[in-house]
């Protein structure tokens, strides 16, 4: 399929894993992709592993300096003309533990990073153009951490709670020019999630009805989705990409 033949997209946290996915996804569908990443070294390697320059940009900083975001923004203009997708994937968890014990600095560095940053993205990729052609789109990479009590991730699952109902706020404020999205994946086989599987995969699989923790594939294509125009009449939704887990019985 070529769904995204001649869009562009902007993916925040794109040097690895999920989101690494998601710009190779559109790029293999048809869109010009800008990625972003903290690393400047390993953002240049993944938009070489993904596809040719003029196709792949990149442009290394923090998703949460206004300065990165302008960057970015003014390189697409400049470069690629009309930004069509954002994925919101840039997100951080440096502390574990219960919510009463994180410190308040954490805590305002994780919601700055996963929600505050998620809403400044979307608003200046609105400024430079986001949905003045057709097919516009916002996801917002979310978790199952945001749906739950989320033992050992407390904040990081508060962040994406909000990041979630930021999600439907947004999408109500941008129809009908710009659909808004989220996806909310379970345990997925990252090096960011890898302390929640560590030593102890085939337990933690065995809790899945699916019997496999999720790989990033299992969330660039629905990430894909809906992005694409075969989602055009979809907003303000969030999907759940959990194997099955949010199905089990009570025991």
């Amino acid at each position: 399929m070529r769904r995204f033949e001649g869009d562009v997209a902007v993916v925040t946290g794109a040097s690895r894993g999920i989101g690494l996915a998601i710009a190779e996804r559109l790029v293999f569908e048809g869109a010009r992709v800008v990625l972003t990443a903290r690393d400047e070294d390993v953002l240049r390697q993944a938009a070489a592993r993904i596809g040719p320059p003029e196709r792949v940009l990149c442009v290394a900083g923090r998703a949460d300096d206004p300065a990165h975001r302008a960057s970015v923004l003014d390189l697409v203009d400049r470069e690629l003309g009309q930004l069509d997708l954002l994925v919101n994937n840039a997100g951080v968890n440096p502390a574990y533990g219960p919510a009463l014990e994180i410190e308040v600095s954490v805590v305002r560095k994780i919601l700055d990073l996963n929600v505050v940053a998620a809403l400044e993205w979307s608003r200046d990729a609105m400024a430079h153009g986001l949905g003045d052609g057709d097919g516009g789109a916002i996801v917002n990479i979310a978790s199952i951490a945001g749906l739950t009590a989320s033992p050992g991730i407390a904040f990081y699952g508060v962040s994406k709670a909000a990041l979630i109902s930021l999600t439907t706020q947004l999408a109500y404020e941008l129809a009908p020019r710009v659909r808004v999205n989220a996806v909310a994946p379970a345990v997925i086989k990252t090096d960011f999630a890898k302390v929640l599987y560590a030593g102890r995969e085939e337990q933690v699989a065995a809790s899945y009805p699916l019997a496999r923790l999720g790989v990033p594939a299992d969330v660039s294509g629905p990430v894909a989705f809906l992005l694409s125009r075969d989602a055009g009449w979809i907003t303000g939704q969030t999907l759940v990409i959990d194997g099955g887990g949010s199905i089990r019985p009570v025991s």
